[in-house]
C-alpha cells in the first residue's frame, strides 16, 4: 500500500476513473487527486429523545475523544498505538487498518447510491415534492463513491469480495422500504446513516489517535494522512444531514418503526464486519 503516513507525495494529475476500473487495480492504476475539503455545516435535529441521544453521540465522538485520550477506542487500538518511524513503510496493523477502512467505506457507499437508485422512482412517484432532496441525497452519496473509488485504486487496496451480494441487497433493500411508503423509505435512511456516522466516527478517532502519536514521536504528519482524516470527516457529517432529512420527513412514522430500523441495523452492523475481513 502506497499510503504515507509522514511523508508530502507529489499531485499527479489523472484521467478519471471510471467506476468499476478498481475491479482490476494491478492492470490500471492512476493516480488521482482527492477531493477537497469542504466545510460541514451545524444542524438541529427535531427527534425523539433516543433518537436525539444517539445523533448527539455521533457528533460527541469526536470532542470527547479530545477531551480524553484515555477514552477506549473500539477498532483499531493497536494501529493507533504503534505509528511507524519516519520515512519508513506502514506498520502491519496500520496498512490492517486502512486497507480494511478503505475496503468497507467503498463498499458502504456503492450500497448507498444502489438504495437512493432503486428508492427515487418509487418514493418521488409518489410524492414529486421530495425530488430535490433524493437527488441531493443521492449526489453527496456518487461524490463519496468516487472517493473511495479513488483512494482504494491509488493505494492498491483489493475491494471486498462481497460486492455482488451488496449490490443485490442494497437494491432489494431500497425497492423494498419505498415499496412500504415514504415513511419506511426514510426510515431506512435513518437506521442506515446512524450507523454508518457511527462507523466513520471511529474510523476518525482511530486516525487523530496515530496523528497524536505521530506528532509526539517528533515526526511530521504526512499530507496522505491529513487528507483522508479530512475526507472521512467530512462525508460522515454529509452522510448525518441525511439522517437529519430523514427524521424531518416523517422516518419515525414508519410501522414498524422499531422493528424496520432495527433489522437494517443489524444487518448494516452484519455488512461492515464482513467487509472489513473479506
Amino acid at each position: 500500500m502506497s499510503l504515507s503516513l509522514f511523508t508530502k507525495r507529489s499531485a499527479i494529475s489523472a484521467p478519471q476513473l471510471p467506476v468499476y476500473d478498481f475491479l482490476v487495480p494491478r492492470l490500471y492504476q492512476p493516480i488521482l487527486r482527492p477531493h477537497s475539503k469542504c466545510q460541514s455545516q451545524s444542524r438541529t435535529l427535531s427527534i425523539t429523545c433516543r433518537q436525539q441521544q444517539d445523533a448527539s453521540s455521533i457528533r460527541q465522538g469526536e470532542e470527547t475523544h479530545y477531551a480524553s485520550q484515555a477514552s477506549k477506542i473500539k477498532a483499531g487500538p493497536e494501529a493507533a498505538s504503534n505509528p511507524a518511524p519516519q520515512g519508513k513503510p506502514l506498520t502491519p496493523a496500520q496498512r490492517q487498518f486502512l486497507d480494511s477502512a478503505l475496503r468497507v467505506n467503498q463498499a458502504g457507499e456503492l450500497a448507498a447510491t444502489l438504495i437512493y437508485t432503486a428508492q427515487t422512482p418509487v418514493v418521488v412517484g409518489s410524492h414529486p415534492h421530495l425530488r430535490p432532496l433524493m437527488k441531493h441525497m443521492y449526489d453527496q452519496e456518487a461524490g463519496h463513491f468516487k472517493t473511495f473509488n479513488e483512494l482504494i485504486a491509488k493505494h492498491r487496496v483489493r475491494p471486498t469480495a462481497m460486492y455482488p451480494m451488496w449490490t443485490i441487497a442494497a437494491s432489494a433493500l431500497g425497492w423494498g422500504t419505498a415499496v412500504m411508503g415514504r415513511e419506511a423509505a426514510m426510515a431506512c435512511t435513518e437506521a442506515v446513516e446512524t450507523e454508518i456516522g457511527s462507523h466513520y466516527n471511529e474510523q476518525v478517532k482511530v486516525l487523530l489517535e496515530m496523528a497524536d502519536q505521530i506528532e509526539k514521536s517528533g515526526e511530521t504528519i504526512g499530507e496522505d494522512l491529513k487528507e483522508l482524516i479530512g475526507n472521512i470527516r467530512r462525508i460522515r457529517d454529509e452522510e448525518l444531514e441525511h439522517l437529519d432529512h430523514a427524521v424531518e420527513n416523517d422516518a419515525q412514522k414508519a410501522v414498524p418503526h422499531e422493528l424496520l430500523t432495527g433489522l437494517i441495523r443489524a444487518g448494516c452492523r452484519g455488512a461492515i464486519w464482513v467487509s472489513e475481513r473479506v
